[in-house]
């Protein structure tokens, strides 16, 4: 019988249930394979066992059928010849407690951070700035702190940037960083980001990392799936910047755990070859590091991606958990790689693992797990146990149901657009300083807590609670600290 401390995987031939032990889950993991090979079922299937053990889980759904962790399963055919299999598996079909999140807003609750959250250095990855260009950009943030400029969404920049090169007095000693031409770059280069539709991640309400790790009433964990079908395809930076902002946020606000009986959150990042692809070095350096020790937060991160060269040398071998399905090899360079994707598992003096990765069929896998120690465990081959929820998307109908009814509704729905960088500059200027975006009328801003509290007490008095909220927001955003992992650079980025 399988441990009900294990996240249990699938059966070896020989009929034993294989799974990793749940206190390990936070080694963070490996799921590769060729295309058709099985690697979303698979991770399915994981997703269930860390709900079931209570465990929340975040993860991109590039193919936009992920979501049928929602629904209940129907197994036939060989799933079900699969299930029968595996006769300890007790296998229930049944949806998971599953929260649908879009950038777009379309197909889920919208996703949305702010400038200000992500910071320079992330945001200078994003919009692919030349090492001036980044400059200029840390210069305009520098400006925003001194003088209390929220940076919330794209207006807000853009209409810092117009300021600063109508008043470049206002850079002080920094007025030799932003010249015309890297002014008019970056100005150019948002345009681009707005063109490829990543205006909507920028804004309020932003993410709260709270909503991710609350369990559904039954005590399972609930899965946040990010549906990134059409990111990824139409603005892959903008899929992988969100990720890695994401992890970075997650090691700033989660306290230390230590070696916890299982984790908080586990993170499978799809299409994993995306966040190192043309990554700066020392973000690069700096996203290996958070991986490293973010396991001691409570967070497992899992790579999903075809080969394992696809990722760093750094973060390979960090991974505990190793699932590969089979790989085809009709190149040299492909064979090589081959044998050097069997070569990263500990042998298994009964079968050749070179060999067995071609011969790998649909829904088995080379496994390698960690043992109680830590250390590795022997590959095996694995035939991974069939997810209880639905294998494929669900409808659209069924996609508005779990909409209406997750407890977010209406929390993150309805955009807010309150005081900040564009509006205290239009003021100053007195001009509009984008016409695209004209400003909320005085007193209409809708959702900001400050205007909800104003109206709540009325009169003077609301007036007064609204000026002093204001002038708080201001001086928070002096002190704000901008940049990704300000305690890995440094500093300790503050929060609003």
């Amino acid at each position: 019988m399988p441990d009900s401390q294990d996240i249990l995987i699938g059966a070896g031939p020989d009929g034993q249930p294989i799974g990793q032990a749940l206190r390990l889950a936070n080694r963070h993991g490996l799921v590769a394979g060729a295309t058709g090979t099985g690697k979303t079922v698979t991770l399915q299937r994981l997703a269930e066992a860390f709900s079931d053990a209570g465990v929340a889980v975040f993860a991109a759904d590039i193919k936009g059928d992920l979501c049928g962790l929602g629904a209940p399963g129907n197994p036939q055919g060989k799933v079900a010849e699969r299930i029968a299999s595996m006769p300890w598996l007790n296998h229930t079909p049944q949806g998971y407690p599953v929260t649908l999140w879009d950038v777009q807003g379309q197909s889920g609750h919208p996703l949305r951070t702010t400038l200000s959250e992500m910071g320079p250095l992330l945001l200078g990855s994003l919009l692919e700035l030349t090492d001036s260009q980044q400059s200029a950009l840390y210069a305009a943030f520098k400006v925003a702190d001194r003088e209390g400029l929220l940076l919330l969404d794209i207006k807000d920049l853009k209409a810092l940037l117009s300021y600063l090169r109508d008043q470049p007095d206002v850079l002080g000693e920094d007025s030799a960083l932003m010249t015309t031409g890297s002014s008019q770059a970056l100005l150019r280069r948002l345009a681009v980001l707005e063109q490829q539709g990543a205006e909507a991640l920028f804004g309020e309400p932003a993410l709260q990392l709270e909503d991710l790790l609350q369990l559904a009433p039954d005590g399972r964990g609930r899965i946040h799936l990010l549906d990134a079908s059409r990111l990824v395809h139409e603005a892959p930076k903008v899929y992988a910047t969100f990720l890695l902002w994401l992890l970075a946020e997650l090691f700033e606000q989660l306290p230390e755990r230590g070696d916890a009986d299982k984790p908080l959150l586990a993170l499978f990042f799809d299409e994993a070859h995306l966040l190192f692809a043309d990554t700066p070095k020392a973000l690069q350096d700096r996203l290996e590091q958070v991986v490293r020790l973010i396991r001691s937060k409570g967070v497992g991160v899992y790579f999903v991606t075809q080969s394992p060269g696809d990722l760093p040398d750094a973060i390979l071998a960090q991974l505990g958990l190793r699932i590969q399905h089979g790989l085809r090899a009709f190149t040299s360079k492909e064979q090589k790689s081959l044998k050097a994707v069997a070569a990263g598992f500990r042998p298994n003096p009964e079968f050749d693992a070179l060999t067995v990765l071609t011969e790998l069929g649909i829904g088995e896998a080379l496994v390698g797990t960690l043992q109680e120690k830590g250390t590795p465990e022997m590959v095996r081959r694995v035939f991974v146990a069939p997810p209880q929820s639905r294998i494929g998307p669900l409808s659209e109908a069924e996609r508005a149901g779990l909409i209406a009814q997750s407890p977010l509704a209406g929390r993150y729905d309805k955009p807010v657009d309150r005081e900040s960088a564009y509006e205290m500059l239009l003021a100053r200027k007195g001009p509009v300083v984008d016409k695209a975006h004209p400003p909320a009328p005085e007193g209409k801003a809708e959702g900001g807590f400050a205007d909800m509290a104003g109206g709540f007490l009325g009169g003077l008095a609301g007036q007064a609670v609204k000026s002093a909220m204001r002038q708080a927001a201001n001086q928070i955003g002096r002190e704000l600290v901008r940049g990704l992992m300000g305690s890995l650079l440094g500093g300790s980025k503050k929060r609003r």
